[in-house]
């Protein structure tokens, strides 16, 4: 696994690649960094070597300003890191980059491709969200499962809301869901 960090404004993301001989990269995680944390306190990392059974290796940590286009994983990340800048600047609404969703269940991976039917400056409501994958009454588990989410911004939890139009959670913390909903003009009960 490589791993890298990318300041994006004010904030701070670790950004995790796969890299596997027999295969092309994919994402695994891009998540949040709390002010003063590294990387290395994800509380995925030990998830993610169980699942990937990592015993004999380790993540790789590559500044961002070290990482090269001649190794896939790493140009991956360098692809990644200016889909969200252009994101972040307001240049781009979508993202077209390989991810790896096999670290969740079959539910939360379910609730995970139907956040990405989201569209940019829409929300939707928990609820809303249950009924889209099928589990009306499943608003709660339907949360859990975003709060899983490996992908902050790439598979946009922060566009679903609490049904009387709250901003709800976020695992990245609320003045990020507020910063990611105002970039994309969306305007929310306080």
């Amino acid at each position: 696994m490589i791993v890298t960090t990318a300041a994006l404004g004010s904030h701070q993301l670790a950004l995790i690649a796969s890299v596997d001989n027999h295969s092309s990269p994919k994402l695994v995680e891009v998540n949040w960094l709390q002010v003063g944390d590294s990387w290395h306190r994800s509380k995925s990392i030990s998830k993610l070597k169980k699942h990937y059974q990592l015993v004999d290796q380790d993540f790789t940590f590559i500044a961002e300003n070290s990482l090269s286009r001649k190794e896939p994983a790493q140009a991956l990340l360098i692809e990644a890191i200016a889909q969200l800048t252009a994101y972040f600047e307001g240049e781009r609404q979508t993202f077209d980059l390989p991810i790896d969703i096999s670290l969740g269940t079959a539910f939360q991976q379910q609730v995970w491709r139907a956040l990405q039917e989201i569209k940019h400056g829409e929300t939707i409501s928990y609820a809303t969200l249950a009924k889209r994958v099928g589990n009306p009454n499943g608003y709660r588990a339907v949360a859990n499962a975003n709060g899983k989410n490996p992908f902050s911004i790439i598979v946009p939890c922060h566009r679903v809301i609490a049904s009387d139009g709250k901003l709800g959670g976020y695992t990245g913390g609320l003045d990020k869901k507020e910063h990611l909903l105002a970039l994309e003009g969306v305007t929310y009960k306080t």
